[in-house]
């Protein structure tokens, strides 16, 4: 592991980012249909949206050691989305989240890196709780926060515009 990896699963790294990787990113959040579940419009990331999410979650990398971490397969290092806690602005809460490519929907690597996501967190004493929301249209990752144990609490519109099914998991009694 590099000084970016942060941990690993059975099957994928997840690590901070570099400057870079921006092309990555951009190639992730520039796909109208991976982006379509981000904001209420849905429109593609341009590469200064990109940049400047990049920066932030390396900034926050540095800082806390969270943020959204590219995930590559062990295997092969294949690219192949980011996952990670970003800190929703409204409330200061850690939220996870994830993007994968269209070619590893299906597999369980979103599951996988939000499991692995969820043990960090409270291994590392990150927190009490974290939450985690998707577009109310966006089934498998509705799915996926609910398979990592997480308690749908309510719907509203985040600030970005998106109706979204709100979650929260919260620390085990027995942790």
């Amino acid at each position: 592991m590099s000084e970016l990896d942060l941990f690993e699963t059975e099957r994928l790294v997840l690590s901070g980012w570099r400057m870079e990787q921006l092309d990555d990113l951009v190639r992730l959040h520039g796909n109208p249909n991976i982006s379509r579940y981000l904001t209420s419009s849905g429109a593609p990331w341009t590469r200064e949206q990109a940049a400047a999410a990049l920066a932030g979650w390396i900034d926050l990398f540095a800082a806390r050691q969270l943020g959204k971490l590219r995930l590559t397969r062990k295997d092969d290092g294949t690219f192949i989305g980011r996952a990670g806690f970003g800190i929703y602005a409204p409330t200061g809460d850690p939220e996870i989240g994830f993007a994968l490519f269209e070619d590893f929907h299906g597999k369980g690597y979103a599951s996988e890196a939000a499991a692995g996501l969820r043990d960090w967190f409270f291994r590392s004493g990150k927190g009490e709780h974290f939450i985690g929301l998707a577009d109310t249209r966006n089934a498998p990752s509705l799915a996926v926060l609910r398979k990592i144990g997480m308690e749908p609490t309510y719907v509203e519109y985040e600030p970005g515009g998106l109706a979204a099914q709100f979650h929260i998991l919260r620390r085990p009694a027995n942790d």
